[in-house]
């Protein structure tokens, strides 16, 4: 038997950061060795940037922007994983729970292969979901654009949400 349409969400997000030297480079909450990092209030980790919003997004509650705003110095030098997690205390106690997320970092150098299986389970401990339902794709831009220069990361993630339970006020 089916659930009724309305008891799923998707959501859509997308982050860019400019590579800087000086920085360290986070991706997925996992540092990454590399000559130069990415540069942002934060600590500018465009993967769980991406996927911050597109976890909000299916929840209704708008942007990474909007909850973690720049202007707030609260969040400068933030680790991004904490961001994700306070996300999904917010998402949940609206009654939702992740399904899955699915992601792709966009980017010239460094190779990302060797860190995706520990990117995948520092999403899912954050997210407090099993590593089986974080998939994190590397893609590279064939050395065109902003990405193919090597001036920035771009991330982007889809996540889908299902409910869980009727939130508090239902």
């Amino acid at each position: 038997m089916h659930e009724p349409a309305w008891e799923y969400r998707v959501g859509l997000g997308d982050d860019v950061h400019a590579l800087v030297p000086g920085r360290r480079l986070r991706l997925g909450g996992v540092d990454i060795d590399h000559a130069q990092g990415l540069l942002g209030h934060s600590d500018a980790d465009v993967l769980l940037h991406a996927i911050t919003d597109a976890l909000l997004g299916a929840a209704g509650l708008g942007d990474i922007g909007g909850v973690f705003p720049d202007s707030d110095p609260r969040h400068a030098g933030a680790d991004s994983r904490v961001l994700l997690a306070r996300a999904m205390q917010d998402v949940r106690a609206l009654g939702w729970e992740p399904v899955n997320v699915d992601c792709t970092v966009h980017a010239q150098v460094p190779r990302l292969a060797p860190y995706r299986a520990a990117m995948q389970q520092r999403i899912a401990e954050a997210m407090g979901m099993r590593p089986e339902f974080v998939n994190v794709k590397a893609k590279t831009a064939e050395r065109l654009g902003f990405v193919g220069r090597q001036e920035g990361i771009a991330a982007s993630a889809i996540c889908l949400l299902r409910r869980a339970s009727r939130p508090p006020d239902a």
